[in-house]
């Protein structure tokens, strides 16, 4: 059983956060490394998402629901990071910064690559494209739709997570984080 912890306020110092101690031979993910550029990027990403998502919803229906699913996505912020932190092993720390807009997990665990996968994906899947094919499955279905249409551009960072460990891993390998980091590596075959 995962054990959860809220950390508090992230002060913008990577080292200040909880972290895995680099194992030997690990290699860092290619990834941005400014957190400036990397959210401005991010911020494009799940705009070009949103297109591909808000568009349909409008074209399929309105309702008065949207402002509903709206909220409803706000709301979902946190259980979002709880799905994420629940396919941490052993523990994980919550952490936010809203006056810059930041709420993320982080833990000293490792994963393997589908591990690491699927916990990235796990709240766009529940929040996202669940209930965003439910509603293109049934149009009337709008609160639902808003939820997916917003959720899913929403995820831009998870899925730029996800690209990372399917382009950058190797088979067997495993990954953590340090800091905001995400590195990779190759353990010791046993004898």
């Amino acid at each position: 059983m995962t054990k959860f912890h809220f950390a508090g306020r992230y002060n913008g110092d990577p080292n200040s956060l909880i972290s895995h101690p680099h194992e030997p031979g690990y290699v860092p993910f290619k990834e941005i490394q400014d957190m400036g550029k990397l959210g401005l990027i991010m911020n494009g990403v799940s705009l070009l998402i949103a297109a591909a998502t808000i568009i349909p919803y409008y074209l399929i229906g309105r309702s008065p629901l949207e402002m509903m699913g709206c909220i409803l996505m706000l709301v979902s912020l946190v259980p979002h990071e709880f799905l994420h932190g629940i396919c941490f092993p052993e523990e994980v720390y919550m952490y936010e910064n809203l006056k810059k807009g930041m709420l993320f997990v982080v833990g000293p665990g490792t994963f393997s690559k589908a591990h690491f996968v699927f916990m990235s994906m796990l709240p766009n899947i529940v929040f996202g494209f669940i209930p965003f094919l439910i509603f293109l499955i049934d149009p009337s279905q709008t609160l639902l739709g808003t939820l997916g249409a917003l959720s899913i551009p929403a995820g831009a960072g998870d899925y730029y997570n996800v690209f990372n460990a399917l382009t950058q891993m190797p088979k067997g390998s495993r990954t953590y984080m340090n800091g905001i980091h995400s590195f990779w590596y190759m353990p010791k075959q046993e004898k």
